[in-house]
């Protein structure tokens, strides 16, 4: 339950500052330097804010195994992928395939980068000294 439940705030953390540079990249970037460029831009903010936020998940608990950590990760990408879909579908009128779906070339490959190292980033932090 402890990592259902951390798993859950780490996807909050994330989701919350994705959907605030989201916001700030449409209205505010995207019209001055593309969107590609302006997703692209949202990238390394997004890789901080993941990295803080599995920091502050691994400095919260105490994890018996590797298991645990890639269970999380796991757990919080399949919450952000449905929260992607929900607001895809609710707010910009799209299909959930249309949700998931990245048509750049450059930006949509980063893109599922950083669904990988989301999941994964509180196992890597294994491996760092906190």
């Amino acid at each position: 339950m402890q990592v259902f439940k951390l798993a859950v705030i780490y996807f909050a953390i994330v989701f919350g500052a994705g959907f605030v540079l989201g916001f700030i990249r449409v209205l505010l970037v995207a019209p001055h330097v593309g969107t590609r460029m302006a997703e692209l831009l949202e990238m390394p903010l997004m890789l901080i804010a993941i990295g803080l936020a599995a920091r502050w998940v691994r400095q919260h608990a105490d994890f018996p195994n590797s298991w645990s950590l890639l269970s999380l990760g796991l757990i919080a990408l399949g919450l952000l992928l449905l929260a992607e879909i929900a607001v895809g579908v609710g707010l910009r009128g799209l299909s959930p395939t249309e949700s998931l779906i990245n048509p750049d070339p450059v930006s949509g490959t980063i893109y599922y980068i950083m669904l990988g190292v989301f999941a994964l980033m509180p196992w890597l932090l294994t491996r760092v000294r906190l």
